[in-house]
């Protein structure tokens, strides 16, 4: 850890970090650098089982984790979140909004309206909640970092993943709509935009009867300039960037990950 500390911009040293979805994929690992490099940590997800090697893991590592079931679709779970970083430590530096799901693979006209919901639900309503009450604490604080994961599909089209590209354009929105209204207030608010990365939620995608995950990935990775799909570590390597006590001066951006999708 001394090394991390000696480059203030790998050095999260007693900040304090909130991550929901913490239980797999990159909630799961960007807790794991954060708490290498020292910082002190609220993790939340719906799968409280889940979490528990987690929070093992970092706790061998000697991080001060606290560790909570959480809804992300429920404003209470949301607000509870936060209230644990501000009874615990006292305040909140870092809020990675990160929690999310899949969508099926399927064209607009057979979308159903429960799809449709539930993707908002998870996607948008526990980016805003998460947002709407990590950010009444920060402004009251003097400052903070908020990082939302989105998606390629939230700055482009999504064939075959119209709810899901719905809501990602959502989490988009909110991000630049958040940084403009408290970037006086010391705030910064940004979003990271990956490509298809072998994290538990691609790897475990529903796919069209008759094709096969290997399939399926095959495809999107074809449609990768880099031709491959990405890794969890490089997305989690640009979500430290992005929450770096050194980027003082960056603020409304989605940053895509994507191995240059969208250079085309």
């Amino acid at each position: 850890m001394a090394d991390f500390q000696r480059d203030p911009i790998l050095d999260f040293t007693g900040k304090v970090a909130l991550i929901t979805g913490a239980a797999s994929g990159f909630g799961a690992l960007v807790a794991e650098e954060l708490g290498r490099r020292g910082a002190r940590l609220v993790l939340g997800d719906i799968n409280e089982a889940g979490l528990a090697p987690v929070v093992e893991r970092l706790t061998a590592m000697g991080a001060e984790v606290h560790a909570v079931a959480c809804d992300v679709g429920s404003e209470a779970d949301c607000a509870a979140m936060v209230a644990l970083a501000r009874e615990n430590f006292g305040g909140l530096d870092i809020a990675i909004n990160n929690a999310g799901i899949a969508p099926p693979v399927q064209y607009f006209e057979e979308v159903e309206e429960e799809t449709f919901d539930l993707q908002h639900r998870v996607n948008v309503k526990g980016v805003f909640f998460g947002m709407k009450h990590q950010l009444k604490l920060m402004r009251s604080q003097g400052g903070g970092v908020i990082l939302n994961v989105s998606s390629m599909a939230g700055i482009g089209g999504a064939p075959k993943a119209a709810p899901y590209s719905a809501a990602k354009h959502s989490v988009v929105g909110m991000t630049r709509t958040a940084a403009v209204e408290y970037a006086r207030h010391n705030v910064r608010v940004n979003a990271i935009c990956p490509f298809y990365t072998l994290t538990p939620m691609v790897a475990e995608m529903q796919v069209p009867e008759g094709a096969s995950q290997d399939q399926m990935q095959a495809i999107f990775a074809a449609g990768c300039p880099m031709k491959r799909l990405g890794k969890p570590e490089e997305v989690v390597s640009a979500m430290l960037m992005l929450c770096s006590p050194a980027l003082t001066y960056v603020t409304g951006q989605a940053l895509a990950v994507d191995g240059g999708v969208s250079a085309f």
